[in-house]
């Protein structure tokens, strides 16, 4: 029994821009789903990362009190660069990127449609579960609440900026060593403010200034990252 071909069918001229992004994000989902070891994989690696880890370092509430949202934001964010990979992979091993590339509507409204896909698909499910992992580190309930926000305004950051990353290493050999490399220094700032906000909730200071800025992150990514990433996918096309 033969596995189901993916649909690749490309986006007609006729079709318009909204129909298009609407058609890639459906196609994206439909895909990750006949897939689902890569829609587990980074679920099961953040939660083996903060099970672990106490039973590595300390188990102690207070330690885990102080450390418990830079645990999170860690494993969430190595979640995320570990499922940056797929972003494009399967599209360009089966053709479909090209006929992306090739299509009337603008590339980066259509990666812009990709990577809203592969936040649904990983960062969202990393919030949910936020929670459940927030109790197991001891977080106290303020602390989770202020941690599952910066992760609902931080997690599409990590895969718009992601996606840069994903375009420029794709088709290269050892591309996710090389992806890490490209990738995790421009993660540096998200973390430092995402865990900056939950430490600071936690003593009691306002947290609207933190917000604000990893706001304005998530702003310039939306706007800059599907740019970079249309252009790095036709550097790596003409090269392959």
């Amino acid at each position: 029994m033969t596995a189901k071909a993916p649909d690749i069918r490309p986006v007609t001229a006729s079709v318009g821009v909204a129909q298009a992004m609407k058609s890639v994000f459906l196609r994206d989902v439909r895909v990750a789903f006949r897939q689902r070891q890569d829609l587990l994989n980074p679920l099961l690696f953040c939660v083996m990362v903060v099970t672990l880890f106490p039973l590595g370092v300390s188990p102690e509430v207070s330690f885990l009190r102080e450390a418990g949202a830079g645990i999170l934001w860690v494993a969430a964010l190595l979640s995320v660069l570990l499922s940056l990979d797929h972003l494009f992979r399967h599209d360009f091993d089966d053709g479909t990127l090209e006929q992306l590339v090739l299509q009337p509507q603008p590339l980066f409204l259509l990666v812009l449609a990709k990577t809203v896909a592969h936040w649904i698909l990983t960062g969202l499910p990393l919030v949910v579960l936020t929670p459940v992992l927030g109790v197991m580190v001891q977080l106290p309930g303020n602390s989770i609440a202020v941690l599952c926000l910066t992760l609902l305004i931080g997690t599409p950051v990590l895969s718009l900026i992601g996606s840069i990353g994903a375009a420029l290493t794709l088709g290269l050999r050892s591309a996710g060593v090389l992806l890490s490399l490209l990738i995790i220094p421009l993660y540096i700032p998200v973390l430092i403010f995402g865990t900056g906000t939950v430490a600071a909730a936690s003593e009691g200071a306002p947290v609207g200034a933190y917000l604000a800025l990893m706001g304005a992150f998530l702003v310039l990514a939306v706007t800059l990252a599907p740019f970079a990433s249309a252009a790095a996918l036709k550097i790596s096309l003409s090269n392959s």
